[in-house]
């Protein structure tokens, strides 16, 4: 085959290749080697895609010289799907097209999941606001306290779709930015002085204190490059989180550290019941939760942390979990520094 047209067959998005009226395999593109094998020519298709119903299916086309298309699932542990286009090129020669769209299955099976997610979350808070102003309505709730108890119940409701609303805006921002790196500059110890003081009341509330801890050797020109108010929505979620997993009256210590001038590491380290090791990888997911009842209960909407992740990607960062059950549990967020002078 010349070489400038198996350079261009090599472009292609699809795997390519010119199959005989004898089914002999004369040329595969990269792609297709990658897809079902190496050294494709020479051999019979048959030997590559074995399967009855594919045999049926190549004898129909090179029979009729007609474009066709089919549906081909290769047996294996792990569930492909491709799309097999054969179109006539000549009386013996027949192009075949393998289109990979386990991907494209993958992306509309994590929509599907996504918006059965987001229906199932909301219509619990749906269903108690319904059934409170049904019974109000009806007027059956004549004692004035139980009244204002129903009217404190709704509104909690209120406020948990609210939250879920804010949140999945949020998280629909980030995924669409994620590519574009921020280009601010954000001095990292006042904004999490600031975070830290707006969440104070509520760690005291559980006879919590939060602790700041910067590594004494870092100067105090050093910044981070990314977005202010990205970035304190990642801090508000993580000590958040600190707060509402740590036992009572225990410490809650954000530390910053960087043993080089080209990273920060923030770690968010809390005491309490931990997370096993089996929940870790999957933490980040939409709308994971470890315990579901205690998540609802302290008025978690299960996104927080996948905002996290998606922020700490888009500003080039990285972020690790680590956790001992019964013990500690640390976020840690690592994030490339601004050199700026001190006038800054």
């Amino acid at each position: 085959m010349d070489q400038e047209i198996t350079s261009f067959a090599d472009l292609l998005d699809d795997g390519l290749m010119i199959i005989a009226r004898d089914a002999e395999i004369i040329f595969a593109n990269k792609l297709a080697e990658d897809y079902v094998g190496q050294n494709l020519a020479g051999r019979l298709i048959f030997t590559v895609i074995s399967s009855d119903e594919f045999k049926a299916f190549f004898t129909d086309a090179v029979d009729s010289k007609m474009t066709s298309q089919m549906y081909y699932q290769p047996p294996g542990a792990m569930p492909r799907e491709f799309r097999i286009h054969i179109k006539p090129i000549s009386d013996d020669r027949f192009l075949l097209l393998l289109r990979d769209l386990t991907l494209h299955g993958n992306i509309e099976k994590m929509r599907r999941d996504f918006v059965a997610n987001v229906s199932h979350e909301l219509r619990s808070p749906l269903t108690s606001l319904s059934g409170f102003i049904e019974t109000l309505l009806d007027d059956d709730v004549p004692d004035p306290a139980m009244r204002t108890r129903f009217l404190k119940i709704m509104e909690e409701e209120a406020q948990r779709m609210a939250r879920l609303i804010d949140d999945l805006l949020s998280l629909s921002r980030v995924e669409a930015e994620e590519h574009i790196k921020p280009d601010g500059d954000v001095r990292l110890g006042i904004l999490l002085e600031t975070v830290i003081a707006t969440l104070k009341p509520r760690a005291s509330q559980r006879d919590i204190d939060i602790t700041l801890e910067v590594d004494s050797a870092l100067p105090a020109s050093l910044m981070i490059q990314g977005s202010h108010d990205e970035m304190t929505e990642v801090f508000v979620n993580l000590i958040d989180n600190a707060i509402k997993y740590a036992f009572t009256q225990s410490l809650v210590t954000v530390r910053v550290t960087g043993s080089d001038m080209h990273y920060l590491r923030v770690d968010v380290i809390n005491h309490g019941e931990g997370v096993e090791d089996r929940h870790i990888p999957r933490l980040t997911e939409r709308f994971y939760r470890v315990d579901k009842a205690r998540s609802r209960q302290v008025g978690g909407t299960g996104l927080g942390l996948a905002i996290v992740k998606h922020i700490v990607t888009r500003h080039r960062g990285k972020l690790l979990i680590e956790s001992t059950t019964g013990k500690t549990t640390i976020f840690s967020v690592l994030l490339p520094t601004a050199i700026l002078s001190d006038s800054l």
